[in-house]
């Protein structure tokens, strides 16, 4: 309910210097009282709420809410505010109850104001057309599609209608900050939603943005930040100095130290700081902390970039002064892949900058050196490194999602497991074809040693052993009820789905079977939990395959799962060598050293527990 002011009312805020442009245009709430109004000046249409509860603005420090030297254009404040200070205006904005709002100069609403949504940008390839279109609704998949069919002309007009259409559901004609908003010290906020529990201390300028917010994953802008024509999503973080434009910041991101982003993306617990980026698509769980790093495009997930040049990265280490690498992909906008630290396809690493042979991607979890123009690949080596083994459990430590979009962790997957075996198989044909009596074997531009070669399949063996043995455990020993998941598979940015699931979404939102965003996003969720029927679909077969069977009986289970006790305990010894190298060279002290040792002792506890990888 709300009501006129009285006439005494209109005196008290007059007495308190108050002026408004019309007094019979300022509406008031039940419980209104001028008490603790001065100073302001009203203009336009303000609905004002009442002023009754004192508010604790720093710890142990409290005022009582009310509204102090501002100016209000065509507002409408909740109750309990605290607005003080305001160096220009308030225009054309809807303000939540228990909102501190001080010493900020400007928040402003002006016409066509679209608060980031519908904004087009370009991802993967800097000076492209725009492929990507901004939104409440963004998650990586939804993105990756995006992206991933932008030259199908029917399926991007298709996504991109449903989204406009949303937009124009709810757009709205002035800004909004929700409940318990508390923005401070900050120069200029324009044409930008900020939701319920945000909170923005001493940022330069907000502009055309939306910042959502939920009570348990609060946003929070900090000193000298520059945020325009971007999203920013539950739990994330953008702070000292960082710049972001034309940008979606998904879940629990932190953004920091300066970092600059240009028409980029980043989802799911993504770290960036002092680097920058264009054009780049984070997936979940990428990180960036150098000065001279810049992503630019390029698709990252489970991705650390290092130091001195574009992309370059230092080697595993198990002190914790380092990240470990574990990427799902590293692309270009060509499609291309490019030799990074840490990529080969998958799971790898290199050294330096340079373009490969799409067929390396064969190769996944490699590194590959230069030596003048010559270019040695070694072949599964980062299965054993201990930077492999640290990264697998440190993801999901570092998860701070608030669990809405899709993060797949498991390293061994159809995905991978499918690479891997296809890798085996290459290896295994090079060596039929130059025979065992050659100190190397030439594949296409590089060179793999004999030794390499050998070692390489052996690592790829033990891998898709503790792969199928972990399958085994997870599931009851019975045919697959499903026939989708016995083809090839895809990792759409954090979901791994069978490539007719992604197909059969396409071309339903093609066809319009599928009308919304929350359509799609709830397909994607189902992939997403019908993930193990899926995998155990795949699974069975390349089991039947590997072990020249045609059902999977109790005799097999047992052997499979003798095999994979037999590769876990090789593949932990492997680490444990690497670790012991690592020490003799004065890498890591010896308190870090013995712990990792024990970690390790202690994995023999995890190889007949029911759910363990």
């Amino acid at each position: 309910m709300s009501r006129l002011l009285t006439e005494h009312e209109i005196r008290v805020l007059k007495d308190h210097g108050c002026s408004a442009e019309d007094w019979t245009a300022i509406n008031v709430g039940e419980d209104f009282s001028p008490e603790y109004i001065y100073y302001v000046d009203f203009y336009g249409e303000v609905n004002l709420g009442s002023f009754t509860k004192t508010i604790e603005i720093s710890r142990g420090f409290y005022k009582h809410s009310g509204i102090r030297n501002a100016t209000l254009r065509n507002c409408t404040i909740g109750d309990d505010c605290l607005i003080e200070n305001i160096g220009s205006y308030i225009n054309n904005y809807i303000i939540g109850d228990d909102c501190i709002i001080s010493n900020v100069s400007t928040i402003e609403t002006t016409e066509g104001a679209t608060y980031g949504e519908g904004n087009i940008i370009s991802v993967l390839n800097e000076v492209g057309e725009g492929n990507v279109m901004l939104f409440h609704g963004l998650t990586s998949q939804v993105a990756a599609l995006m992206v991933k069919y932008e030259k199908d002309i029917e399926f991007t007009q298709a996504i991109r209608n449903m989204v406009i259409g949303e937009i124009d559901n709810k757009v709205r004609d002035c800004g909004f900050l929700g409940d318990n908003v508390k923005i401070v010290n900050t120069t200029e906020i324009t044409n930008s939603i900020i939701t319920d529990n945000c909170v923005v201390r001493g940022a330069t300028r907000i502009a055309d943005s939306t910042i959502q917010s939920t009570p348990d994953a609060s946003v929070f802008i900090g000193s000298g930040v520059i945020c325009e024509n971007s999203i920013v999503f539950d739990g994330s973080s953008i702070i000292d100095n960082s710049r972001v434009e034309n940008c979606f910041v998904g879940e629990a991101c932190k953004i920091t130290s300066g970092f600059s982003a240009e028409s980029s993306l980043f989802f799911a617990n993504s770290y960036m700081a002092n680097g920058e980026a264009c054009a780049a698509f984070c997936g979940p769980f990428s990180a960036s902390h150098h000065k001279s790093s810049l992503l630019i495009g390029c698709e990252f997930s489970f991705y650390n970039a290092g130091s001195a040049t574009n992309f370059s990265n230092h080697a595993y280490k198990m002190g914790p002064m380092h990240f470990g690498k574990f990427e799902r992909g590293v692309k270009t906008a060509s499609g291309s892949y490019i030799l990074m630290p840490a990529y080969i396809g998958q799971f790898s690493v290199c050294f330096g900058k340079i373009m490969f042979h799409p067929d390396t991607r064969k190769l996944p979890f490699s590194y590959l050196m230069a030596y003048g123009d010559e270019m040695i690949l070694v072949p599964g080596r980062t299965l054993t490194t201990v930077g492999l083994y640290r990264d697998i459990r440190k993801w999901p430590r570092r998860d701070k999602r608030p669990r809405l979009s899709i993060v797949n962790f498991d390293w061994l997957s159809p995905f991978s497991a499918g690479r891997i075996m296809t890798a085996k198989r290459t290896l295994e044909d090079l060596r039929r074809v130059s025979g065992d009596n050659v100190q190397s074997y030439n594949y296409h531009d590089y060179v793999i040693k004999a030794s390499s070669l050998r070692k390489g399949i052996k690592y790829y063996d033990i891998a898709l052993r503790i792969y199928m043995g972990a399958v085994m455990k997870r599931h009851r020993l019975e045919y697959p009820k499903s026939e989708i998941g016995k083809g090839k598979w895809s990792d759409l940015s954090g979901l791994l789905i069978p490539e007719t699931e992604e197909q059969r979404i396409v071309e339903s939102i093609k066809n319009g079977t599928i009308t919304s965003t929350h359509q799609i996003r709830e397909e994607l969720r189902t992939a997403h939990n019908n993930y193990a029927e899926y995998r155990w679909a795949w699974s069975y077969r390349l089991l039947c395959e590997y072990y020249e069977v045609d059902e999977i009986t109790e005799e097999i289970a047992a052997k499979i799962h003798k095999d994979y006790i037999t590769a876990r305990r090789a593949w932990i010894a492997e680490i444990r060598k690497d670790a012991e190298r690592e020490f003799e060279l004065g890498d890591v002290d010896e308190t870090t050293y013995q712990n990792f040792i024990n970690d390790l002792n202690k994995e023999v506890e995890f190889e007949n527990l029911k759910y363990d990888m």
